[in-house]
């Protein structure tokens, strides 16, 4: 097994500096004019949550690049805030859906109809704190606006209930797409009969991918929502899924924290005072999703009525959402760490998008049991901020020795560290300059 490269350690600072060099040079291969794909063949256009961390990459090496990103992303945002998950800046025929499925091509840039985890408020706070040059304060005057219009979207048209959590129409807005947390839920939506042509499975191994019936009701939510012309009431009524995705919750509220920051940083008092707002009634909602049975909160499927208990990833991101927010909320984080540990101990890379107990889990098959290192490296940040240092230390390690052994996939197999999905994964590569970035300033 190879040793974890050690910004400490002199004897590994030339090897990581060729790491480095050779994860940039991904990301500029990856490099569009301006926005960054996801993996060339695989992903040919700009994904939202993949822009987020890429930019964070980015700006380990190249701050103005890391900007572009950010901008070009926003450049896809519609009118009513929504900042969606892909942006087509330019034609591509080898990735399905594209701009004509999801109703968007009309647009300028085209783009789909739905949004993805909402780190982009988060991920541009790091960038402005970490910034090297004086232009990071007239970026965000631009940037910021633009994030309040999103959070805005969010809690209007994903929340018209007010309870203070917002739903998601389809798995891929999750980003967790075939998660077994979503398979309940999945179930209850109609299978798609029309013709279509998948294209990741002519790119990577089927057994990588999602199953075709899963792949069928994906298709028809997004015939759904083109049918219902985008009517947001319309959708929230009647689209057969609907689900309170706590991953996805967590992230926005804690993006809504670094938000307000950046809004006091503009002065912006009232907006800051709304967003601190809807964080602080989105950590009571959430409380509501704390199952204690499980010792973790857990999703919702709120046309059921039924809660999705399958253990995964999302429960360990409450540390990154900062729910945790009073004395009567430290039982439950050490509950949770417990938890945490045991899930770690599962396999021999961590942290697995669902636990090798589940009757779903696959650990080669996308989120039903492959490790994620955006995951790991969100779920790390969390715990470090929370003060549980070598849990934390233990994910970064665990992240950096698969990219380091298998090279910078898209995902990998928890149980051999064999690297799976799309190669020159651009967010992998990104993440690896962050860590190392990381292991600097902790540097004694």
């Amino acid at each position: 097994m190879n040793t974890p490269i050690s910004a400490s350690n002199p004897a590994r600072t030339s090897e990581e500096a060729s790491l480095a060099a050779q994860y940039q040079q991904i990301l500029r291969n990856n490099d569009r004019g301006g926005y960054t794909v996801p993996s060339a063949r695989l992903y040919p256009f700009q994904w939202n949550w993949d822009a987020a961390i890429n930019a964070v990459g980015w700006q380990t090496f190249d701050e103005p690049r890391a900007w572009q990103e950010v901008e070009l992303l926003l450049s896809g945002q519609w009118d009513n805030g929504l900042v969606p998950s892909i942006v087509f800046h330019k034609p591509a025929d080898s990735y399905f859906p594209g701009p004509k499925e999801w109703g968007g091509s009309h647009l300028s840039p085209p783009t789909t109809s739905i949004s993805q985890p909402p780190l982009l408020a988060t991920m541009v706070r790091k960038m402005y704190e970490r910034s090297r040059t004086g232009e990071a304060d007239q970026h965000i005057r631009t940037i910021v606006p633009q994030l309040m219009a999103w959070h805005r979207w969010w809690y209007r048209d994903r929340d018209p209930e007010n309870t203070g959590l917002v739903v998601s129409y389809h798995p891929w807005e999750t980003g967790s797409d075939n998660s077994p947390a979503w398979d309940a839920a999945l179930a209850a939506v109609p299978a798609a009969t029309r013709a279509y042509q998948r294209r990741d499975t002519g790119v990577v191994d089927a057994s990588m991918r999602p199953h075709k019936a899963e792949y069928d009701r994906f298709v028809y939510l997004l015939d759904f929502f083109r049918e219902c012309k985008f009517d947001a009431r319309k959708i929230y009524d009647e689209c057969p899924l609907r689900i309170v995705d706590f991953a996805l919750n967590a992230i926005l509220l804690r993006a809504n924290v670094d938000l307000a920051h950046l809004c006091d940083v503009l002065g912006l008092a009232d907006e800051a005072q709304e967003l601190r707002g809807w964080h602080a009634r989105g950590c009571i909602a959430i409380d509501r999703l704390w199952s204690t049975p499980l010792g973790r909160h857990v999703s919702l499927d709120t046309r059921s009525g039924q809660r999705l208990e399958q253990k995964t990833h999302a429960a360990f991101l409450a540390w990154y959402g900062q729910v945790f927010t009073g004395d009567a909320d430290t039982q439950k984080s050490a509950i949770l760490l417990q938890h945490l540990d045991a899930h770690v101990d599962a396999s021999l890379f961590s942290l697995t998008s669902t636990h090798p107990s589940e009757p779903g889990w696959d650990p080669r098959r996308y989120w039903r049991g492959a490790v994620w290192p955006h995951i790991n490296w969100l779920v790390a940040e969390g715990l470090a901020e929370c003060g549980h240092a070598a849990q934390a230390q233990r994910l970064r390690t665990d992240c950096l020795r698969l990219i380091q052994q298998s090279g910078p996939f898209e995902y990998f197999c928890p149980n051999t560290g064999e690297g799976l999905g799309g190669p020159d994964f651009s967010w992998t590569a990104a993440i690896a300059l962050i860590l190392f970035e990381t292991q600097k300033t902790q540097q004694p």
